[in-house]
């Protein structure tokens, strides 16, 4: 299929943003969970679980937080991305990572809070990370593979010390940028895996090999591994937007950041148009401690855009933390 580069980045933007608000009311359910509230396969925004019917969650709240200091600050601000999380967590938002919240409220200068949690807890390597990586993704994408990847490295460390998460948060956005380029992002595995950090190597190329398969996963998914092993094999086992979401859905656990992962690859493999309009027309992203404000889909195209127009390759040479 043939489509527009704009299709493919406002799809993946859109599409982690659909794939957060419809899982979050299914988080923690049973297996199969979505199946069984809709055998027939037409999925709704259904809400539940404290969550309105096409209400985001931190997920995707996050991704917009880092895409607008992006374009405000013309390029990588850390300290302004860290201050804008910052912001939010303090204003009670519905949902938060238990590590990203101790991180973002310890009282640590940016640069020292998510090591210094690391250090103490030994425990860093949550999902946290991947599921706010389509907006940067965008944003850097036209500045190549690497500096994509040197970038996502740096945002994931704001929030997780663990290197784990940093290598997989890279090759998330590696892959999303295959795609949205028009390329295959599982073919584009093997060469994005030879970009990660020779001690993180091996265990990522295990869950997200071609034959990997979520009931092999060996943690829940809220980590980091099976969550984006997970994203991989619902985009390798479906042929389009809509199923995808609705198997990474059925996988149960943290169903809200696993089907945003596979919406931003899916959404960019299958472009905006692929993304049912019953789900885009619902879609609202609460923004907790910024004056009530509340993006719709209409917004966060608008956003997706401007992180086109506005990429200046800034992924600058800035060192792999």
């Amino acid at each position: 299929m043939s489509l527009a580069p704009i299709d493919r980045v406002t799809g993946s933007v859109i599409g982690s943003a659909v794939g957060d608000a419809m899982g979050a009311p299914f988080e923690f359910g049973p297996p199969g969970v979505f199946t069984a509230r809709f055998p027939d396969g037409a999925g709704e925004l259904c809400g539940g679980g404290g969550w309105d019917p096409g209400e985001a969650t931190d997920d995707t709240q996050m991704a917009v937080l880092v895409g607008e200091s992006l374009l405000e600050r013309g390029g990588l601000d850390l300290p302004d991305i860290f201050g804008r999380f910052q912001r939010w967590a303090a204003a009670d938002p519905k949902d938060i990572g238990l590590q990203t919240e101790d991180v973002l409220l310890s009282g640590d200068p940016w640069d020292l809070a998510a090591p210094l949690h690391f250090q103490q807890t030994g425990r860093a390597a949550g999902n946290g990370s991947l599921m706010r990586a389509a907006t940067s993704a965008v944003y850097f994408a036209s500045a190549g593979q690497q500096a994509t990847m040197a970038a996502a490295r740096r945002i994931a460390a704001l929030t997780h010390g663990d290197r784990a998460a940093w290598e997989g948060t890279a090759v998330l956005h590696e892959l999303i940028r295959v795609a949205m380029a028009g390329g295959d992002p599982l073919a584009a595995v093997p060469d994005t895996l030879a970009l990660v950090h020779e001690d993180h190597r091996e265990r990522w190329a295990t869950v997200l090999a071609s034959d990997w398969r979520p009931d092999l996963a060996t943690e829940f998914n809220g980590a980091v591994w099976p969550c984006l092993g997970s994203a991989l094999w619902a985009l390798r086992t479906t042929d389009s937007y809509e199923r995808s979401i609705a198997v990474a859905i059925d996988l149960d656990g943290d169903t809200d950041t696993v089907a945003a992962v596979t919406g931003a690859l899916s959404g960019a493999v299958h472009g905006f148009a692929s993304i049912p309009r019953r789900w885009t027309e619902r879609l609202h992203v609460p923004l907790p401690g910024f004056g009530g404000r509340v993006l719709r889909t209409e917004e966060l195209i608008a956003l997706a855009h401007a992180l086109v127009r506005g990429a200046d390759g800034r992924a600058d040479a800035a060192p792999t933390p």
